[in-house]
């Protein structure tokens, strides 16, 4: 039989094709641009998986492929992006899966913030306005300042704004204008604290706490995502204290069964969530997970697809390595052209692993979110704090080569 991913993360597809066969299925994995999982492919053995490739972004023709997979038991679908027509799609070949609905819920981050607002479990509600400088006496009314305006369906930290002050705000206001969004621009309240995402997996009834991943963002008014580390140890009162506030928080949400990456801010008057995403946490998350937890979680992403409950919800507390890891950006646009220092990793301790995200000739243009990542440096320690700070050591000797355009 036969197990389809409409499309996936950049990372973890190996671990994925793994966890398929352990459960006696093969995985395809449908794709629009197959470049996305090189680094994961090019590890892979011939043959490992299936690929279909096609547009997944026009539902007709995902559709039209699903239907041709041979004994087809089960959708995939870990991403943001595609988590809407996956939910459809899932319920149209009757296989198992989410609520369409609930799904189309949790991928309004606005929704969510008023939902939970309602339930006194977010202190801030969600205005969405629109994306013109006008709607700054609104913002200011009814929201105040300090406040995050945000795309409610958007992904690698674009379209977020941080601002502070009202010069700050018209300027926000007018570089929205000039944006496309893939959902609508509104604006909340913004936190402060440091930020982190609970990883969770749940079945309905019940939510696991796998572990807390800290995450390090970059200096204001960007928002790019520079490192992360897992898992934190936390005091054993305030792990608890997650523990019920995040089973709390999805089960308002709507999300019942699978993965979830939920990113919350710790304030001095608790855990304020930032965004929910109904997948396992990007970038080498999952990985991190696998490591500490010492088994492969994505054989409960393979249950859940089959409609079982996971195995992982009764497994033990993570007694495996901690691992950091530091994306490696460029300091300006430009062609990249290869990097300087890769093939020093190993003199560093932890271990450090290479994850490239982009190639020679890839043209960046993004470095103030997540797209301009051209790769990641992965490190192990006894703990998160360890591993972090071996993982900093280590990308900083690693410099992306960027070449400039030629003038016009």
């Amino acid at each position: 039989m036969t197990i389809a991913a409409l499309e996936a993360l950049t990372f973890g597809l190996g671990r994925l094709v793994e966890a398929a066969e352990a459960a006696g299925h093969r995985l395809c994995l449908l794709t629009g641009d197959r470049t996305v999982y090189r680094h994961e492919l090019d590890r892979l053995e011939p043959g490992a998986l299936d690929i279909v490739d096609v547009d997944t972004r026009d539902a007709s023709a995902s559709a039209a492929a699903l239907a041709a997979v041979p004994g087809l038991k089960g959708l995939i679908n870990s991403t943001d992006t595609w988590s809407v027509p996956g939910a459809d799609l899932a319920a149209e070949l009757g296989l198992p899966g989410p609520d369409p609905a609930a799904v189309r819920v949790l991928r309004d981050k606005s929704r969510v913030r008023n939902l939970l607002h309602e339930q006194n479990l977010s202190n801030g509600p969600a205005l969405t306005i629109p994306a013109e400088p006008a709607a700054a006496d609104e913002v200011l009314r009814q929201i105040g300042l300090p406040v995050v305006l945000k795309d409610s369906a958007g992904t690698s930290s674009r379209n977020v704004w941080l601002v502070r002050d009202e010069r700050q705000l018209h300027t926000a206001l007018r570089e929205a204008a000039q944006r496309p969004f893939s959902g609508r621009l509104f604006a909340e309240p913004l936190l402060a604290g440091p930020v982190y995402s609970a990883e969770t997996l749940s079945w309905p009834g019940e939510t696991k706490l796998l572990g807390v991943l800290s995450r390090q963002m970059s200096s204001e008014p960007s928002v790019r995502e520079e490192a992360a580390a897992f898992p934190v140890a936390l005091p054993e009162p305030q792990f608890a204290l997650i523990q019920d506030w995040v089973a709390r928080v999805l089960e308002t949400a709507g999300h019942d069964a699978g993965f979830a990456h939920v990113e919350f801010v710790l304030t001095v008057e608790g855990p304020e969530l930032v965004e929910i995403n109904r997948r396992i946490g990007g970038a080498l998350v999952g990985e991190a997970l696998c490591r500490a937890l010492r088994t492969n979680v994505y054989d409960a992403m393979i249950a859940v697809a089959l409609g079982l409950r996971p195995a992982l919800l009764d497994a033990p507390a993570a007694t495996g390595p901690a691992t950091g890891f530091v994306l490696v950006y460029p300091d300006r646009p430009g062609t990249l052209t290869g990097w300087t220092g890769v093939d020093g990793l190993a003199a560093f301790p932890g271990s450090p692993e290479w994850y490239p995200t982009a190639a020679p000739g890839d043209r960046l243009e993004h470095v103030s979110d997540q797209r301009g990542c051209t790769g990641i440096v992965l490190t192990e320690g006894a703990t998160a704090e360890l591993a972090l700070h071996r993982a900093l050591s280590a990308a900083g000797s690693i410099r992306p080569l960027v070449a400039a355009d030629a003038p016009a």
